[in-house]
C-alpha cells in the first residue's frame, strides 16, 4: 500500500502547528499592526508547500545521495572523531560553522547581482510575519541550505544531527520574521532577535544583519543594525510579479546592463 499521503499529512500538521503557535503570538506582541491574511498571504502560502513538500527534502536526499563521495574529501579518522562527539557538542560546532558560512554566504547574495537576482525574491515581501519567511526562490533555497549543510556533512556529521539542525534553524528563520516585537533588548546582544532580521528587510539592500542565530559575526564585522523602531517599509524598490509563478521567473528576466 502507497504511504503517499504521509507527506501532504506531514506539511498540513506543520503549517497547523505553525499558526497555532505563531498567529497568537504576533496577536500579543505586534510589532506593527496588520491583518493575519494581509496582501501576499496565498503567494507566501505557496512557497511554503514548494518549501516542505519539495526543496527541503531534495537537499537532503542529495546528501545523502552522495555521501561516498563528499566523505571521500576529508580522512576517514577526523570524520569519525566528528561523530563520535556528544550530540551536544556536535551542535553547538555546527552552530558555530554555519553561522561564520551564512553570514558571508548572505554578504555575497546582497553585493553579487547573480545571486541577488534570486535573494531578491525573499526581500520582496512587504508586509513580515511568520508565513513570509517561507518567501524564498527554489534556488536561493539551495544556495542556503547548501551552505549551511554541506560543509559539516562533509567534515562528518552524522545525517540525523544535520536534519534535527535544519528542523530547529527553520523554526528559527520563523520566528525572526514574525510580527513580534518583545522587550528582550540584553538577549540579543547573543542570539537573534525579530527586530534585527526587519531591519535586514529594510528597502535599503544594504541594509545590515546577515548573521542567523547569532548577531555576533555583525557586530565582529561592522554590520550591525537595530534602532528602537520599526523600520518605515518592507520590499525592495524593483517592481515584481505578486504571483508566486511571477516570482518564480522574476530572477531570470532580462536586466539592464548597468544592474548591479
Amino acid at each position: 500500500m502507497s504511504d503517499w499521503w504521509q507527506l501532504p499529512l506531514a506539511v498540513g500538521a506543520s503549517l497547523l502547528f505553525l499558526a497555532v503557535v505563531f498567529i497568537p503570538l504576533e496577536r500579543c506582541f505586534s510589532a506593527r499592526k496588520q491583518r493575519v491574511f494581509r496582501p501576499g498571504w496565498w503567494t507566501d502560502l505557496f512557497f511554503l508547500l514548494g518549501q516542505y513538500l519539495v526543496w527541503s527534502g531534495l537537499v537532503l536526499t542529495a546528501l545523502h545521495a552522495f555521501q561516498t563521495q563528499l566523505h571521500a574529501l576529508v580522512p576517514a579518522a577526523f570524520r569519525e572523531n566528528i561523530a563520535a562527539q556528544p550530540w551536544w557538542l556536535q551542535a553547538l560546532g555546527m552552530v558555530a560553522l554555519s553561522d561564520f558560512l551564512i553570514y558571508w554566504g548572505h554578504r555575497l547574495q546582497h553585493r553579487w547581482s547573480f545571486l541577488w537576482r534570486f535573494h531578491s525574491i525573499h526581500h520582496s515581501a512587504e508586509h513580515l510575519d511568520w508565513l513570509a519567511a517561507h518567501r524564498e526562490h527554489p534556488l536561493d533555497t539551495i544556495y542556503t541550505m547548501g551552505i549551511i549543510n554541506l560543509p559539516a556533512f562533509i567534515l562528518g556529521f552524522p545525517l540525523e544531527t544535520l536534519a534535527g539542525f535544519l528542523a530547529f534553524r527553520g523554526l528559527w528563520a520563523i520566528y525572526i520574521h514574525s510580527n513580534v516585537r518583545l522587550s528582550h533588548r540584553w538577549v540579543r546582544w547573543l542570539i537573534g532577535a525579530p527586530e534585527l532580521h526587519h531591519w535586514h528587510h529594510d528597502r535599503a539592500r544594504d541594509a545590515g544583519n546577515y548573521a542567523n542565530l547569532s548577531p555576533m559575526m555583525d557586530r565582529i564585522f561592522g554590520t550591525y543594525r537595530c534602532p528602537d523602531h520599526e523600520p518605515e517599509a518592507f520590499g525592495i524598490p524593483e517592481k515584481i510579479s505578486p504571483s508566486y509563478l511571477g516570482q518564480l521567473l522574476h530572477p531570470f528576466r532580462r536586466r539592464p546592463k548597468n544592474d548591479r
